[in-house]
């Protein structure tokens, strides 16, 4: 029986409000009445009504002013208005202050109150059933109910039947009839996280489960769970019989945790919805279903032999050293090369993570021997790892991996060519860093920026304390040196691939300027390893 107190300085009109309906037929009750508002509070400080009836027009405390009162001391109580003006300032006053209604006297019939009083009744249901489902939440751990629902995705043997259990101590997916379920797979975790540890790695992690719960709702109906490499489960339950309308509503639950880890978190998606099921026991299935059409025949665990395979041993030494070498042309045609065996692959899967995943670690190794004391995610221009998040597809993979690979390049040539020199030499240093495999000259070279040989050689021997044959040889041996650290090419390959024409000639620049042979210095390297 929901209570009802009356609040009018007019006994007729209250007189008149009782007598309109049968009060106990309909489930209400008057609890009292009063005539002025400092008496309606009194008596709710007594007892609370459900609802409160109120004039406006009162002496002593009118009802606008009782309403704010009631809005800040009783805020649970429902208020409907009563007055005899139709006065605009009246009526949108008492709706700030929380009424849900007003009605004018004149025009009061009983179906208009007992529409207003059914009115205030679900309202009251509604913020109880919000504020039950609240308190549910406030003891429920999101996390153990994460974990119950990822591990029915992991096949987890009775992860069903704890999952059940734990719904039904907890009241979670009530009344539900349907239920759905889909899989996850944020595009680039692998290539996103390889380089963090593991407290960033689980950072990230919490960070999309928040994106993605805010994005699908309610927790108790729709529970995001984390399987591990970057993809989740998400379960869906409705008390939807349509299934038709069910798969709608998870179809725009899935664009809309899409858009939202790409909007908040920068991070591409891809997601299938698996076939609905009447029960949490067979959310499993449904989740491998959608599992296995997110997966591809080559995004299943790689076997040893794809990974010796993709790419090969003898495909990294040469991707090595083209980046030694300072390469681009060949760089470039390297990778395209790579990208086209990958075009029919999904961008999340792991064959594709895995050889992006090599060939950046080629990129860091050749920086390390460039510079061991800077990190090479520290250097102005390289493009971040973090803007593999937002790649989508295999081609726009391709499209990052080549701008990655120019800029490691220039980056390693403009420190080769640092210095305070003059505009002239500046150029010839970056002609020769650019050059040097193949066989230039100084009349190359001179030609190449527009000067005479002759001027471009006095200013080497000025600026460079050097003649420009030096100072190639340098550069020539310095890349020599990087070539045999790696440990994968024969001495005779170095010594053409750095521009030198004979292996005698490569024998003696090396020994000039190191002042140990060529094969010694291997030697040395290979004993420092031990």
């Amino acid at each position: 029986m929901f209570q009802v107190l009356l609040v009018d300085d007019e006994a007729l009109a209250r007189h008149d409000v009782k007598s309109m309906l049968d009060w106990e037929k309909h489930g209400f009750m008057i609890c009292g009445e009063a005539y002025n508002g400092t008496m309606a509070l009194a008596m709710m400080e007594q007892m609370t009504p459900h609802i409160a009836i109120l004039d406006v027009s009162m002496p002593i405390m009118n009802g606008v002013e009782l309403s704010r009162e009631i809005k800040e001391r009783f805020p649970k109580v429902k208020m409907i208005m009563l007055s005899s003006f139709d006065d605009y300032d009246y009526v949108r006053t008492c709706l700030m202050n929380g009424a849900i209604d007003y009605l004018l006297k004149h025009r009061l019939q009983a179906a208009a109150l007992l529409t207003l009083l059914d009115k205030a009744v679900k309202e009251l249901q509604n913020e109880e059933a919000r504020n039950a489902q609240s308190k549910m939440i406030e003891h429920l751990s999101p996390v153990i109910l994460r974990e119950h629902v990822a591990n029915v995705a992991r096949d987890v043997e009775t992860a069903s039947e704890a999952l059940q259990s734990y719904a039904r101590d907890n009241q979670l997916y009530t009344n539900a009839i349907n239920y759905g379920s889909a899989a996850v797979q944020i595009v680039p975790f692998l290539l996103l996280t390889e380089s963090l540890t593991d407290v960033e790695k689980n950072r990230l992690v919490l960070q999309a489960i928040e994106v993605m719960q805010m994005a699908i709702g309610d927790v108790l109906k729709r529970t995001v769970g984390y399987v591990g490499e970057g993809r989740f489960i998400v379960l869906f339950s409705s008390e939807e019989r349509s299934e038709h309308a069910f798969t709608a509503q998870m179809k725009q639950a899935m664009s809309a945790l899409s858009h939202s880890l790409e909007k908040f978190l920068n991070l591409k998606s891809v997601y299938v919805i698996g076939p609905l099921c009447g029960s949490l026991r067979q959310v499993g299935p449904s989740y491998l279903k959608a599992n296995q059409e997110l997966n591809v025949q080559h995004d299943q665990i790689l076997n040893a032999s794809l990974l010796k395979d993709s790419p090969s041993m003898k495909e990294q030494k040469q991707l090595l050293l083209f980046l030694e070498q300072l390469d681009a042309e060949r760089v470039n045609q390297f990778i395209m090369t790579i990208f086209a065996e990958l075009r029919n692959q999904p961008v999340h899967g792991m064959t594709v993570q895995i050889i992006v995943s090599e060939m950046l670690h080629l990129v860091e190794m050749a920086w390390k021997r460039h510079n061991p004391q800077t990190a090479l995610e520290d250097t102005e221009h390289i493009p971040r790892r973090a803007e593999l998040g937002r790649i989508g597809s295999v081609s726009e993979l391709e499209h990052w991996m080549l701008n990655y690979f120019a800029c490691f390049i220039e980056a390693i040539k403009k420190q080769r060519v640092g210095g305070t020199y003059s505009r002239h030499i500046s150029k010839a240093l970056q002609f020769i860093t650019d050059n040097y495999a193949s066989n230039i000259s100084l009349d190359m070279t001179a030609s190449s920026i527009n000067l005479n040989s002759s001027y471009l050689s006095r200013l080497f021997k000025e600026e460079m304390q050097m003649t420009f044959t030096e100072y190639l040889n340098r550069v020539r041996i310095q890349t020599s040196c990087m070539l045999m650290q790696s440990g994968t090419y024969a001495l005779k390959q170095i010594s053409s691939e750095v521009g030198f024409s004979s292996y005698t000639y490569f024998f003696k620049v090396f020994k000039s300027i190191t002042e140990m042979t060529p094969q010694v210095y291997m030697d040395q390297l290979k004993q420092s390893k031990k």
